[in-house]
């Protein structure tokens, strides 16, 4: 099969032709219809986020059809299936049995540990791959497999905040300002300064009001949530953060967060991170983009153009999602 191969940090992938996998027990074997692009795979890139045995398949918004290997109840053969960032677990750790599967300390990930969906196809735990509502087309719904997972856990880590400002309108916070605004919530978006088109797409999503991360929003917010990988942020959310707000900081990697006054936090307000996902986070995340609906904005590449794409998406090239195409 064509893939597009991680070989080192700070090289670009490498097109190569390499053997199909072999489902194995317990795992499906996917041809990939689309794959989402995410910062996180700029972090793997850069050596940020370490790849513990390369030469790895990127890749962790995977959206497929099964076609090999034994599908559980649930899944078919022919199925269209989602397979997000987290691809295994033990089930046996603490974290396991109390419902914190994402906290998993031997827990392997998509396009990191496991091959991912920069490929023709790609072999998943059955575990962790989930059926698609009917609605959804791979190319859309990719994004959902991270960018909307990971806003979603982030989003209910802020509990019920009214006034919600999103820090980095990218692919997470497009999905996330359409679920919290049907959740009749007050969004608040900020982005790169000068970013007009960023802050245009946001005011068309639902946010109520767009500027750039220096900027004081007309309401001070109850809960905040960080997509930019950028530190200085965080004293810049808990500035406009009301009494018992919460900043959410929602990257696998982030800059060093600068020093800040007490005074900033005082008051019950809470900095907090949000690591990975768990399987009731997908159930519960692809039937509410289904009922609202969620439309994504996505930007296509076929698989040879992957750096490119990986480009455009270091750059803010476009809004949206960009997703990959075998």
């Amino acid at each position: 099969m064509r893939a597009m191969l991680f070989e080192a940090p700070g090289s670009p992938l490498r097109a190569a032709e390499v053997p199909v996998p072999e489902p194995g027990p317990g795992r499906l074997l996917v041809e990939v219809e689309a794959c989402g692009l995410c910062r996180t795979d700029l972090h793997l890139l850069d050596g940020e986020v370490d790849v513990p045995e390369p030469p790895r398949i990127l890749g962790h918004q995977i959206i497929g059809r099964v076609i090999g290997g034994e599908a559980p109840e649930g899944l078919e053969q022919g199925g269209l299936v989602g397979v997000p960032w987290l691809g295994w677990t033990c089930g046996e750790c603490a974290y396991c049995r109390s419902g914190r599967e994402n906290l998993c300390p031997r827990a392997r990930f998509t396009g990191r540990d496991i091959d991912g969906g920069m490929a023709e196809y790609a072999a998943a735990d059955a575990r962790y791959c989930f059926p698609l509502p009917a609605r959804f087309e791979a190319l859309q719904a990719a994004p959902l497999m991270c960018a909307g997972l990971i806003g979603y856990r982030a989003l209910r880590l802020c509990g019920e905040a009214y006034r919600l400002g999103l820090y980095g309108f990218g692919a997470a916070a497009h999905i996330l300002a359409q679920v919290a605004a049907a959740e009749g919530r007050r969004v608040f978006a900020f982005t790169r300064a000068g970013d007009a088109a960023a802050q245009d797409f946001a005011l068309e999503l639902g946010a109520i009001w767009a500027g750039d991360s220096a900027q004081t929003p007309p309401e001070e917010l109850d809960g905040a949530i960080i997509f930019a990988p950028a530190g200085e942020l965080v004293p810049q959310a808990l500035r406009v953060l009301a009494p018992g707000g919460t900043v959410v900081c929602g990257g696998i990697h982030m800059s060093d967060i600068p020093a800040f006054p007490y005074e900033l936090l005082w008051h019950e307000r809470t900095v907090r991170s949000v690591a990975n996902l768990t399987r009731g986070d997908a159930r519960e995340l692809l039937a509410l983009a289904a009922r609202i609906p969620v439309r994504t904005s996505v930007h296509e590449y076929p698989l040879e153009r992957a750096n490119e794409a990986l480009g455009d998406l270091r750059a803010g090239a476009f809004t949206g999602a960009g997703v990959i195409v075998p």
